[in-house]
C-alpha cells in the first residue's frame, strides 16, 4: 500500500499545476465576455490553491487503476469519491456554484452522467481495442 500512495503523490505533483493554469484560462476568456469583470486577490489565491488541489487529486486518483487486489467496482468508487470531492470542493470554494442543496444535486447527477459515459467510452475503447489485438495475434 505504500508504493501506491507514494505514487498517488507522485502523480498529483506531476500534474497538480494544471489546475490553475485551467483557472487561468477560465477566467481570461471570462474577463474577455463579461464586463467589469474582476476578481480579488483573495478569490485568484483561492481560484489557484483550489484548482490545484483539484488537479493534485485527479492525477493521483489514477493510483487506484493500478492497484490489482481491487475489484472493477471497488476502484471505481474510490476514483470516483476522490474526484466528487474535489471537483465539489472546488466548485463551492470559487462560488462557481451556490451552497444550495437542488443545485448540488443537480451538479451531483450531471456529475454522475458525465463519469458513466466516460467509463462506458473507455472501457467499449479497451474492449474494441484489445479484440483487435486478440485478432492480430491469432
Amino acid at each position: 500500500m505504500k508504493k501506491y500512495v507514494k505514487e498517488f503523490f507522485r502523480r498529483g505533483l506531476m500534474f497538480g499545476g494544471f489546475g490553475p493554469i485551467v483557472a487561468g484560462i477560465i477566467y481570461a476568456i471570462l474577463q474577455s465576455t463579461i464586463d467589469n469583470f474582476s476578481l480579488s486577490g483573495t478569490q485568484v489565491l483561492i481560484a489557484i490553491i483550489s484548482t490545484y488541489l483539484l488537479g493534485f487529486l485527479q492525477a493521483g486518483a489514477t493510483v487506484f487503476y493500478q492497484i490489482e487486489s481491487f475489484s472493477v467496482p471497488k476502484l471505481m468508487l474510490c476514483h470516483f469519491s476522490t474526484i466528487y470531492v474535489a471537483y465539489t470542493f472546488c466548485y463551492l470554494v470559487n462560488d462557481w456554484i451556490p451552497f444550495n442543496i437542488n443545485v448540488i444535486l443537480i451538479f451531483t447527477g450531471i456529475f454522475v452522467a458525465v463519469y458513466l459515459t466516460v467509463w462506458v467510452t473507455v472501457v467499449a475503447i479497451l474492449k474494441l481495442t484489445s479484440k483487435r489485438l486478440n485478432a492480430k495475434l491469432n
